[in-house]
């Protein structure tokens, strides 16, 4: 049997504590989640102010990046260029950009969606958050 990393609820708070640093120190609203590697939520914290959507949307990006191993920017590029049949991939509801994976020794361990400013912004902050492990 295989041994792999996983995600700690000690990580969980590292990770949405340096995203939300982010969030303040820009001065930006939003919704932070993180998840395990099959999409799981394991934290969520929505900052005063940010559009109730938001809610929804951090989620479903970071479900998205867990289950596809891959930022869900990916995803919206493959709509934008014309392959919208891929809109009607199941399970994957949050194809916009704003959902990294977390990988740690080679595995995907989860991700963080995150919800609320400009899209390249949101991944601003997801990125920040899974710096706090050092990864």
């Amino acid at each position: 049997m295989q041994n792999k990393p996983s995600l700690t609820l000690d990580d969980v708070k590292k990770i949405t504590a340096a995203a939300e640093a982010e969030a303040v120190a820009n001065n930006w609203k939003v919704a932070i989640a993180v998840v395990c590697e099959g999409g799981h939520l394991l934290g969520f914290q929505r900052m005063d102010g940010v559009a109730p959507v938001s809610s929804q949307l951090a989620p479903a990006k970071a479900k998205t990046a867990a289950l596809g191993g891959r930022e869900s920017k990916v995803y919206e590029d493959i709509i934008n260029n014309g392959r919208t049949s891929f809109l009607s991939a199941r399970f994957l509801e949050g194809m916009l950009e704003g959902g990294v994976p977390i990988v740690c020794e080679g595995r995907v361990v989860g991700a963080v969606g995150v919800s609320g400013v400009k899209s390249t912004e949101d991944v601003q902050v997801a990125k920040a958050g899974i710096a706090a492990l050092g990864l």
